[in-house]
């Protein structure tokens, strides 16, 4: 069994992952957006958790808890925002999260990591005000949390861009009961207001906190204001001294220049949040990625990174096997889903944007999308494929290829032309035509032997649909 990007079902939206590992497990919380939804996050929570050995083998936990379990929002009116957990000195795990409507963080309670989750209450001060509603407090957002012994730091925050009353993010200091403020917010890093000429500047704090502390390390990570990247600080204590330490991922490869130029989007990005996991012995970043053409879709996805001996995190790039621990076999069927980039002659950063020539995209630029509604377990496929769009997959350990085959339908007339770069020499093509339903093309197109990425662009009239690639020997 190999593991793929995204790492869960195609029909499945879980964006803002984040990584715990207990008791042999790790488990993915995150929010729960819903296909062809209108905004952020409309669906109830859901867990998802796989054996460390085997990260290809991921396994339905069910809802977690549903939006209506918070007695705040009993007409459902609030999403569940990204949430985060973690396991209270009395071994208990702890859901915290903040409604969509709301301003202050809201704690539920399980005696397992993946079962039905009971409201416990809000964070609060001593004296019963909820931390977010005392004079002066900064709106509460996005939770990220931590239990070491007895306290629990919580990270929280949202800081637009021009937004001189959000200072940054915030440190808040737990009690034992996971809801008591213990000690007061401190801000850690200056939000985009006060970041002019230091570190931060550039990538200043957006949203997305994230904490995990591995040796006598904490990582911070955090989506900065460009959206569509997680960036990461470094302290040796929990509520001062973060330094920044770069960029771990983006969700449009900005900033990678190992296989392109660096300013160069392979995807279309968005607003990006995850976590990093330790898993075995090696170590993870969950993020997510947009489809169907809105924000509003979101996937799961996750890339190996390598914590260096001083510290340091170099950025990854997107790959279709992220979580495989390796490339892919370079033989058989793999869905277009997985497609790691994808773009066409006109640039975009950001999904739903207008290209060079000012028109808006969505209608013809490529994007990931399935049948059917939401819940439906349809598989999905590449829309869109219209002249000079291109779908990237890397990457595939290829001994023997000799010949490239496609899945396809729509209403199409062209080809197919096989790379091994996206802006590489064609080794071939394979012609399509106009078909109602799915129709495999194939040709004789040789693979050099090696470990190679495959890229796929489109050239012709009409509009062809990607249901998966085929390599055979």
């Amino acid at each position: 069994m190999q593991a793929y990007n995204p790492y869960l079902p195609s029909w499945e939206y879980t964006p803002d992952g984040e990584p715990h590992v207990y008791d042999g497990r790790v488990y993915v919380y995150g929010s729960h957006d819903r296909f062809r939804g209108q905004t952020y996050c409309l669906n109830d929570y859901v867990c998802w958790s796989a054996p460390v050995e085997n990260l290809a083998d991921w396994r339905y936990e069910g809802v977690i808890f549903k939006k209506t379990d918070d007695p705040d929002n009993p007409d459902g009116e609030g999403c569940l925002f990204a949430p985060d957990v973690t396991r209270g000195p009395d071994g208990r795990y702890y859901l915290y999260y903040v409604l969509s409507n709301k301003g202050y963080v809201s704690v539920a309670v399980c005696d397992s990591p993946a079962g039905k989750y009971e409201y416990l209450g809000n964070v609060r001060y001593k004296d019963g005000t909820r931390l977010g509603e005392r004079a002066g407090d900064e709106p509460q957002f996005d939770p990220g949390v931590l239990t070491e012994g007895e306290l629990t730091y919580m990270y929280t925050g949202f800081c637009p861009i021009g937004a001189k009353d959000r200072t940054g993010p915030m440190m808040t200091v737990l009690g034992p009961d996971m809801l008591t403020v213990v000690e007061d917010p401190v801000t850690v890093m200056p939000s985009q207001p006060y970041a002019k000429g230091t570190e931060w500047q550039g990538h200043e704090f957006f949203e997305a906190s994230s904490i995990r502390k591995f040796g006598d390390t904490y990582y911070f990570v955090y989506s900065s204001v460009v959206m569509h990247e997680l960036c990461y600080a470094t302290s040796k204590h929990p509520g001062k001294d973060f330094r920044f330490g770069g960029v771990i991922v983006s969700n449009c490869d900005l900033g990678i220049d190992s296989y392109k130029p660096a300013g160069k989007p392979m995807y279309y990005g968005a607003n990006n949040h995850g976590g990093l996991a330790r898993i075995g012995e090696n170590y993870y970043i969950f993020y997510h990625r947009h489809t169907d053409g809105t924000n509003y879709s979101r996937q799961g996805m996750a890339q190996k990174v390598e914590i260096l001996s001083d510290g340091s995190i170099p950025q990854v790039e997107m790959t279709s096997c992220g979580l495989n621990g390796g490339p892919l076999a370079g033989e058989g069927y793999y869905p277009a889903y997985i497609a790691c980039n994808l773009f066409t002659a006109v640039e975009s950063v950001y999904t739903g944007g207008s290209g060079g020539n000012g028109f808006w995209m969505d209608g013809w630029f490529p994007k990931i999308t399935q049948d059917g509604r939401d819940g439906d377990e349809e598989p999905g496929y590449i829309a869109n494929m219209t002249d000079t769009a291109t779908c990237g997959f890397k990457y595939f350990d290829c001994k023997g290829v000799k010949r490239v085959g496609i899945r396809v339908r729509g209403y199409a007339g062209g080809y197919f032309a096989v790379k091994t770069a996206w802006d590489g020499p064609e080794l071939g093509r394979i012609p399509v035509s106009f078909r109602n339903n799915w129709t495999d093309y194939s040709a004789d197109i040789a693979l050099p032997d090696g470990v190679n990425a495959l890229y796929l662009t489109y050239c012709g009239h009409g509009s062809a649909q990607l249901a998966g690639i085929m390599l055979e020997k």
